[in-house]
């Protein structure tokens, strides 16, 4: 099976897009598939360098970087239109490349592209994580397979009269060994320079609006704990320390971290925290968050907002699930795990048992049975 896999994203800079897309390459490779990866050539913006050496992913499959109209520098001053004009040229040149490509599959995140190529091209499969609605469903009638990360998803998709039997439900994964670490709890603290006399509450991941990070912020003023933010780049970082100045609350927000902390940061912490927001449609009913997995994996009690997406791999059994946009309910369910040794042991316990079947390896095997 060779596969063309073609993304728009700059890797690794955006961390959980590209942690994704090379897990999943090399999933595919260790299950058989050959396969390139495509993606656009950007403006280099960082010091996080090879994706290969910054997620520890051995070089058996090739990245190709397109030619695009890359406007990094000018994003401040065209906002929205700069990605814009990014993301149709890459579609538009990888499209071109992708004529001239003999290969089994084309699998692709890329709606734009594949709304190119499919005027040429059926052996395409598409991975969908949110609908926009008119493009997405045009391309979906037309593409052989649809992988879908959520059954809210795929409900959403028949509902728009897309064959049920074209859609695949694999949520995403976790590599499990990035988290089996031997340094103890309060290693981990000292390690990371963490109070190491405090109950730390922590989560993980982007600020966007449809996370609801802002409730869990506005909860500290309840829990018997330091809430602690590791995440967050560039502008929705500088409007969330603004948003925790601004209502004076105590929380410490350190920002982005490199990937290989992230699970020191899991261990070091007493409680993790899942936060969403019925309000989005992406966070109520589309998003299969990473985090939620690396949460599981690290083998401490996490507490989730009660969300339809979140709710199709946690449950009572293995998380303590509070009403979503109310601070005061989540202080409760975090002051819960935090008052109860026996309850927390409990609930990671039974975490990270049913996380076992959400590997990135199990994934790429259900999808490449599903496509062939």
């Amino acid at each position: 099976m060779k596969i063309l896999y073609t993304v728009n994203t700059r890797m690794p800079t955006e961390m959980a897009h590209g942690l994704q897309i090379m897990k999943m390459c090399e999933a595919f490779i260790k299950n058989g598939a050959e396969l390139e990866l495509i993606i656009p050539l950007r403006f280099k913006i960082s010091n996080l360098g090879d994706p290969f050496e910054y997620y520890k992913i051995d070089k058996k499959f090739k990245i190709k970087k397109i030619f695009c109209f890359d406007l990094t520098p000018l994003n401040r001053f065209l906002g929205p239109v700069s990605f814009l004009i990014q993301a149709l040229s890459f579609s538009f040149f990888s499209s071109i490349y992708l004529l001239f490509r003999k290969k089994d599959l084309i699998y692709s995140r890329d709606r734009f592209c594949l709304f190119f190529i499919g005027f040429f091209k059926k052996n395409i499969i598409f991975e969908i994580h949110k609908i926009h609605r008119y493009l997405d469903i045009s391309i979906a009638k037309k593409v052989k397979k649809i992988i879908v990360v959520t059954r809210g998803l795929k409900k959403d998709l028949i509902k728009n009269n897309i064959k049920e039997n074209k859609i695949l439900v694999a949520s995403d994964g976790i590599d499990l060994d990035d988290f089996k670490i031997k340094e103890s709890e309060q290693e981990c603290r000292k390690k990371l320079n963490l109070p190491l006399d405090k109950k730390l509450v922590l989560y993980t991941g982007h600020l966007y609006s449809w996370k609801g990070v802002e409730t869990l912020a506005l909860a500290s003023k309840y829990v018997n704990g330091l809430v602690v933010i590791v995440g967050g780049i560039k502008w929705y970082l500088t409007n969330f320390k603004k948003f925790v100045k601004k209502n004076k609350l105590d929380v410490l927000v350190l920002g982005y971290k490199d990937y290989s902390l992230i699970p020191f940061y899991l261990k070091s912490s007493d409680c993790l925290v899942l936060c969403g927001t019925k309000r989005s449609t992406v966070s109520k009913k589309y998003t299969s968050p990473m985090k939620m997995f690396e949460y599981m994996a690290s083998k401490k009690p996490i507490v989730a907002s009660d969300l339809e997406s979140f709710k199709e791999v946690l449950n009572n059994k293995n998380s303590i699930l509070v009403e979503s946009d109310n601070e005061k309910a989540l202080a409760d369910g975090i002051n819960k795990v935090l008052g109860d040794r026996n309850l927390a042991q409990k609930l990671s316990s039974q975490a990270y048992l049913d996380v076992q079947k959400y590997t990135w390896d199990d994934r790429a095997k259900q999808i490449l049975d599903f496509v062939i």
